[in-house]
């Protein structure tokens, strides 16, 4: 059976269907919006694992480049690995959708979302978000949705619902949630306030709400039968048992200072309880009992802050961790700086590049350049493991985007800055937070490498522990084990001024906006704090570049002069990068961007192409090199390769005779440039304190001509 379900959202129209295609799917739905059309499917395998303690879900949103009528890029003429933006909004849908399923719903799940049209207008990771959530609603499987999503901008005082690709505006919000509250937030903007940003999560699941009515009407039509989850009626059993067993021990080792000393006690406790329960029944797994192990650890923890408000590194819920901060701690690199929160540690390293250092990205929109980078890299000996060194996983293009979003707002203009910036952050040690640890060293290390950054910005993050009575408290600067043992993550960037990056995940069906409201006021607080320890190492960006940075300068030449800069086959300006050594970049407009190791080749490549492009300035002073006498004068080379006429008159202060008792083919000399003539020919001297006749009002002229007539008028 076919249906489909259209409304009027954000004034296009949306549209869901389903029964159409892909139905050998356990749930499948066409979304579009627009013309932007995207195939979302859902199919969990009908055995459950028991042998994993985590619910094996994995989401591949997929673009395919016929859907914006291109060819794929590169040699391939076919898609292969995903893209960085293809990965993004795989860990978009994946985040808000994965709290929602049952918790003993253990089989493999895999949702794909595939971008069959794309009309450059509407994005296709808000409508993959509510694809999926469609196509798991009618499936059968457990699933505590439906959720729906909403992009958000604000312009001039006004939020606006899914601004169309293109609108830059000073908010870029995703949200995601169901119809109680919110689940999922990503969003970059420009200092937006706590309660400006607080009314715009607002706005956004107003937004969302008539979607979530218009996936359950098509469920009411559609909807398979629910799949059975089997219940352990054992669980709470074991809990009990390990809890009056071990927990003291599990006290003990949550009392050691270091992670390290933590986790290894915590081990041994771990690996005691295991043994315990498998002699009492071989049944069990490892990994079921470790499960039940960890969530006595998840109640231990979340006791000791509800009943005494004290964290188990015996912290008060705003307290934030010592910070230490170094700079310039790299010699050879352009900027450097070590951000140090607790037991996170961060190695933040910039360095400038040319025009020709950006990043061309294809994607469906076409192609376009990313002047502004920042890599995150988590290697495992930051959390004192062996692992396989390889390309990023998709964390660390996560964490590495959000402290990208969070810095970028503060990145100058590349006509206030013309150098392409990259920042890279090695995590050499991690104890939570280290993608905010990252937005700090970030930015210190842009200062340190003299970047005009506007504002310093730095990033906390933020953790929440509530109890089934609806009793809360919020967590400034989570450490590892309230990320993973708590119900909320919610990392906060931004200035001294307002926020430049949010992202929001949670473990709970849902938050309230009191909640949201309280972390966000929490958050500037603990922000406000950090930045202040920052300036102690480094307040301001350096007033010069590193020393160890390209040079660089940029002019404008006109237009219609590229062509002779270029040279035919582009001759001219390989024949000046192969002198100079500089690396030079002309676009369109007639903006000419040089850069090189030092001063000397900058200079001399910039010379070189404004005597092709530009006109000699009057007054100024150049080289000149005769190539013909004449009785008259001599013709020179002065301004590359335009010629001009040093006539004998203008060869001395006294007269002079014979032209060939000063000069010869060949000499060089220095020449002033007096301008053109009426015939466009260029006037020049080798007197070189000789002023224009309009110009030369000086008593104090050098000129012989202009004094004597100075000595008249006298």
């Amino acid at each position: 059976m076919i249906v489909k379900k259209t409304i009027n959202w954000g004034g296009r129209l949306l549209s869901i269907e389903t029964g159409r295609w892909a139905n050998q799917a356990d749930g499948a739905v066409v979304v579009r919006y627009g013309d932007t059309m995207v195939l979302c499917t859902v199919v969990a395998s009908k055995k459950s694992n028991p042998d994993v303690d985590f619910f094996p879900l994995t989401v591949n949103y997929v673009e395919k480049s016929y859907a914006a009528g291109k060819f794929p890029g590169g040699f391939v003429k076919r898609e292969g690995r995903p893209s960085e933006h293809e990965i993004l909004v795989s860990r978009l849908i994946d985040r808000p959708i994965r709290p929602l399923f049952h918790q003993n719903f253990k089989n493999e799940t895999q949702i794909i979302c595939t971008v069959l049209s794309f009309d450059k207008e509407n994005d296709a990771d808000i409508i993959s978000i509510i694809g999926a959530s469609a196509a798991l609603t009618i499936s059968g499987i457990p699933f505590l949705g439906p959720i729906a999503a909403a992009k958000i901008g604000y312009e001039n005082g006004e939020f606006i619902l899914n601004p169309k690709i293109g609108h830059i505006t000073d908010l870029d919000l995703t949200i995601a949630g169901s119809r109680d509250g919110v689940l999922m937030v990503e969003s970059g903007s420009n200092e937006l306030s706590e309660s400006e940003m607080l009314k715009a999560l607002k706005f956004g699941h107003e937004s969302y709400k008539p979607i979530i009515q218009m996936i359950m009407e098509i469920a009411e039509e559609t909807a398979k039968s629910p799949w059975e989850v089997s219940e352990e009626s054992n669980v709470d059993k074991i809990i009990d048992e390990i809890t009056k067993l071990y927990w003291n021990d599990i006290e003990k080792a949550y009392a050691q200072n270091s992670k390290h000393e933590r986790l290894e006690e915590m081990a041994k406790v771990r690996e005691i309880a295991v043994s315990h329960f498998k002699e009492q029944n071989e049944e069990y797994e490892d990994s079921f009992i470790e499960a039940m192990f960890k969530e006595v650890c998840s109640n231990f923890m979340r006791n000791k802050v509800l009943s005494t408000g004290h964290r188990i590194d015996d912290r008060i819920a705003t307290d934030v961790r010592s910070i230490n901060v170094e700079v310039s701690v790299l010699p050879k690199v352009h900027g450097s700086a070590v951000f140090m929160r607790g037991e996170t540690q961060a190695l933040a390293i910039t360095t400038l590049g040319t025009v020709q250092d950006e990043q061309i990205v294809d994607g469906l929109s076409g192609e376009y350049n990313e002047r502004f980078l920042l890599h995150y890299n988590f290697p495992p000996f930051s959390v004192g493991e062996i692992g396989r060194l390889g390309s990023p996983g998709r964390r660390e293009i996560g964490h590495g985007r959000l402290a990208r979003r969070a810095v970028s707002y503060m990145i100058p203009s590349k006509e206030e800055f013309p150098y392409s910036i990259r920042v890279v952050s090695e995590v050499l040690a991690c104890n939570g937070s280290s993608s905010m640890a990252t937005i700090c060293g970030a930015s210190l290390s842009l200062m340190d490498a003299g970047v005009p950054l506007k504002k310093a910005v730095a990033g906390i993050a933020m953790g929440l522990i509530i109890d089934s009575d609806g009793k809360y408290v919020i967590l400034s600067d989570i450490m590892a084990e309230e990320d993973h043992l708590g119900d909320m993550d919610f990392k906060v960037g931004g200035t001294k001024d307002g926020i430049t990056a949010l992202q929001m995940d949670i473990k709970v069906t849902s938050v309230t906006f009191d909640i949201l409201e309280k972390a966000l006021i929490q958050a500037r607080e603990g922000r406000l704090h950090i930045l202040n320890e920052m300036n102690k190492g480094l307040s301001e960006p350096r007033s010069e570049i590193s020393e160890n940075a390209p040079k660089m300068i940029s002019f404008v030449i006109p237009k219609d002069k590229i062509r002779e800069v270029i040279g035919t086959g582009g001759k001219i300006i390989r024949e000046i990068i192969e002198f100079t050594g500089a690396k030079i970049d002309i676009d369109d407009n007639g903006k000419v961007s040089v850069s090189a190791d030092n001063n000397k080749a900058l200079k001399e490549a910039e010379k070189r192409i404004k005597e092709i492009a530009l006109d000699p300035v009057e007054g100024a002073i150049y080289n000149a090199k005769v190539v013909k006498v004449m009785e008259f004068g001599a013709f020179v080379n002065f301004y590359g390769t335009k010629e001009g006429l040093i006539h004998v008159s203008e060869m001395r202060e006294e007269r002079v005779e014979n032209v060939n008792d000063i000069l010869h083919e060949g000499d060089e000399v220095e020449v002033l440039f007096l301008g053109f003539d009426s015939k466009g020919r260029a006037k020049l001297t080798m007197r070189l304190n000789r002023k224009s006749d309009n110009e030369c009002k000086n008593k104090h002229c050098g000129d012989l001509k202009h004094k004597k007539e100075n000595k008249k008028n006298k």
